[in-house]
């Protein structure tokens, strides 16, 4: 928020709280910022192992829908199967611990170049498509790849899946294993926050929006449609592969049944649910699909579904921008409350 300042030029503007020079006040999204990351970090501290746990995993679930959310809400594409990749830098991470003994920190690039590439492939074929048929195709994958997953039991375990190890807290952190596992997905989820954030905001950003805004505006202003699209097939392929990466570390253990053709379509929904296109709409949504359905099912057993549906619904109905929406809506009112509380007491 700016400062206002008073000229003899302009004696009836509304008076501010006097600032010194070269001092602004800080951005609510930067104040709110900073404060969930102070939360996210005594958070572990504060909570029982399973609750560590239970945030760990709907961090984990908050990158997958990051790289949703730059397919999706700033490209304008369609994707049913973003379960698949999701499950592909899992099975990566796990096959390369358990078959390779590989240490669990190279995991997460290789996992990334694996999912990039096969975004990428996937980009191709995508560029003639859109919409339904893009929907399709994208749903297609993620329905042959858990038979595929079974298929090949010697390299994935088939049905009995694998088991690995868990990362080991260096003794130098006096950290809990519960603790070093929540920290590892804090820092993974921040970096990819801050590569996307600024992604975003360079040419690459500018691009991606005019692709989903206007397709043909776009191209005649000089943007390589082909060249956008499947980078963001690619970018949001290899954001949901580092997520299942650190899945496995945290999970210890990968079977198909894990990756159902629910995973995607919930995934899909919590997107929603949380805010398409917005900053803390992946936050939102992984901490929608995280503990809505664990909730539900302290109800009843056959509530999780549902309540799932019904939530949706209502999200739907009263905030169809999502969760950060009505977020945004509120601190704007609030912050209009706050300027003319200002302005009367002056």
């Amino acid at each position: 928020m700016s400062d206002v300042k008073i000229s003899a030029a302009n004696p009836v503007a509304p008076q501010a709280e006097p600032a010194r020079p070269g001092i602004r006040v800080p951005r609510l999204p930067l104040v709110c910022t900073v404060a969930v990351l102070l939360l996210a970090c005594a958070a572990p501290f504060q909570l029982v192992p399973f609750h560590t746990f239970q945030l760990a995993m709907a961090m984990i679930y908050a990158v997958t829908l990051l790289g949703l959310n730059l397919l999706v809400g700033h490209t304008g594409q369609i994707s049913l199967g973003h379960g698949a990749f999701f499950a592909i830098g899992a099975y990566t991470a796990a096959i390369a611990m358990h078959r390779w003994d590989t240490p669990y920190s190279a995991t997460i690039p290789l996992a990334a170049v694996i999912t990039f590439v096969l975004g990428f492939a996937l980009g191709i074929p995508a560029l003639r498509l859109r919409g339904l048929y893009l929907a399709l195709v994208t749903l297609s994958i993620a329905i042959f790849l858990v038979p595929l997953l079974k298929r090949f039991d010697g390299l994935t375990g088939g049905s009995m899946g694998l088991g690995v190890d868990k990362p080991v807290p260096p003794a130098w952190t006096g950290l809990a294993e519960d603790q070093w596992l929540y920290f590892l997905a804090l820092a993974v989820t921040v970096l990819s926050f801050v590569l996307v954030a600024g992604m975003l905001r360079s040419k690459v950003g500018r691009a991606l929006h005019a692709v989903r805004d206007n397709e043909t505006a776009a191209e005649v202003l000089g943007v390589n449609l082909a060249h956008y699209k499947t980078l963001a097939f690619a970018w949001s392929a290899l954001l949901a592969g580092v997520a299942g990466c650190v899945y496995t570390w945290v999970i210890a253990f990968v079977s198909p049944d894990s990756f159902a053709l629910t995973l995607s379509i919930t995934l899909l929904a919590g997107l929603v649910v949380g805010g398409l296109g917005t900053t803390w709409g992946p936050v939102l949504g992984g901490l929608f699909v995280m503990f809505v359905p664990s909730l539900a099912q302290d109800v009843n057993q056959a509530a999780p579904g549902v309540i799932f549906g019904l939530l949706i619904i209502a999200v739907m109905y009263l905030a169809p921008q999502g969760l950060a929406g009505l977020a945004t809506r509120w601190a704007h009112w609030l912050g209009q409350r706050v300027r003319k509380g200002r302005t009367h007491a002056h």
